[in-house]
């Protein structure tokens, strides 16, 4: 029994296509926003995405209002954000890995579902909200150590149980009047997420080791990006030079479906679940089917 219905993507010819594409070849992961709208975290640029007016990494810098604002809007959105479950669509990435059909997973995305997934080998390309460091002595912190700090720092602030997010998982406060900034309990330096702000360049040494996923598999999947951001279109000239089959999974046009291989219209865990479907041997297909069921 096929874990989708089939008329949940866009075509079930690019989906027959796609399947006939990968079968045999170990595939390396390319996944953006869209893969995590399913968990309840909203895209950048998808039909219904909410205005967005990201801060650069210079107004974080350059502004003590710009960091205040920064620090309560994204702890007011991080209890919901970080609820967030792992979707089916997640969890099919990580059975293609467990299985020797994915060579790992590169992600531009920030949430750490991939990894709450199951999956083991996952190149955090922008980085991730589990972490905070200091820009000064280089001290790192848990989010959640920091998250509680904020709170008591902070005990005015009322955190809602659940609030409409961002893409980042941050909120827009109506104001951050009052509001204590974290610093570093070492040095008492600037604090800042490990994740890779507007204006920030990707760390060369990420980009390498994603690069050298790519180089190393025989395929590449892209899955919920609509690839604006450039980082993921030099992923995906790697793979053409070397004249891999490259299969696209995304909601609405992106910037490269002239150059794929296969381009499936269509949502991001449907289609991965039913890849898995066709390419993860029956026996482990149905206990997928079971666990996306629970």
């Amino acid at each position: 029994m096929s874990l989708v219905d089939s008329t949940n993507v866009s075509s079930d010819e690019a989906l027959a296509r796609a399947i006939s594409v990968l079968e045999g070849r170990q595939m390396a992961i390319l996944t953006g926003a869209g893969v995590s709208t399913d968990s309840g975290i909203p895209d950048y640029r998808g039909q219904g995405a909410p205005t967005r007016k990201p801060m650069t990494v210079e107004q974080f810098l350059g502004s003590d209002l710009a960091r205040r604002r920064y620090w309560i809007g994204s702890h007011l959105g991080w209890k919901t954000f970080a609820g967030a479950q792992p979707n089916a669509g997640h969890t099919a990435l990580a059975t293609w890995e467990a299985h020797g059909l994915a060579s790992g997973v590169i992600t531009q995305n920030v949430d750490g579902l991939h990894v709450r997934a199951g999956s083991r080998r996952v190149v955090e390309l922008h980085g991730t909200m589990r972490r905070v460091s200091c820009l000064h002595c280089g001290q790192v912190f848990d989010r959640r150590d920091l998250a509680e700090r904020v709170e008591r720092e902070n005990p005015w602030l009322a955190v809602p149980a659940e609030i409409p997010l961002g893409p980042d998982g941050d909120v827009a406060p109506e104001s951050s009047d009052g509001f204590v900034v974290p610093t570093c309990t070492v040095c008492q330096g600037t604090l800042k997420p490990d994740v890779v702000f507007f204006g920030e360049y990707i760390p060369a040494e990420k980009f390498r080791e994603a690069e050298q996923l790519v180089m190393s598999s025989e395929a590449l999947v892209i899955a919920g990006s609509s690839l604006v951001v450039n980082s993921g279109i030099r992923l995906l000239e790697r793979a053409r030079r070397r004249k891999l089959p490259v299969v696209i999974i995304n909601r609405g046009a992106t910037r490269a479906d002239g150059r794929a291989t296969v381009k499936i219209d269509g949502g991001a865990s449907e289609a991965l679940v039913a890849i898995a479907d066709a390419l993860v041997p029956r026996t482990d297909s149905r206990e997928l089917a079971s666990s996306l069921e629970r």
